[in-house]
């Protein structure tokens, strides 16, 4: 866990990412955005998003954000990154306000390109923890 921010965080978003249906690796990525800063907390999820679609081979022009509001299954800060045609899932992501700032954790098919994802990110002024879910912890 060398590097992480948030030893609790990265412990409670890789039990999120045990094997399901498909492999999965995930990023959290740290603002500095506090409650009050909700316009600019869900502009860095689009920015984030849009870099895990394109580690992930999707042209981010081609993807759109699914909130759910309409959905008991989703809460209010989750949202998902999906295929415009299609409809396929390409991220997920929490927006959680964690020691009064927002950290938004993402997971996305363990095909993508982590170290993309971590570049992306911190080129956007991000600090990023990548979370590998196909790893064991020893």
């Amino acid at each position: 866990m060398d590097g992480v921010i948030d030893e609790d965080l990265y412990r409670r978003t890789k039990a999120l990412l045990e094997p399901g249906e498909i492999e999965l690796n995930g990023a959290i990525v740290h603002t500095d955005y506090d409650g009050q800063e909700d316009v600019q907390m869900m502009q860095a999820t689009i920015d984030s998003g849009d870099v895990i679609a394109e580690a992930a081979g999707y042209d981010p022009a081609d993807c759109y954000v699914y909130s759910g509001n309409d959905d008991t299954d989703f809460s209010s800060n989750q949202h998902q990154g999906k295929t415009i045609d299609g409809d396929e899932f390409v991220w997920e992501c929490q927006q959680l306000l964690r020691k009064g700032s927002f950290d938004l954790v993402f997971y996305y098919e363990a095909s993508a390109d982590q170290q993309a994802i971590e570049d992306g990110v911190r080129d956007l002024g991000f600090d990023v923890t990548s979370v590998d879910g196909t790893a064991t912890e020893e």
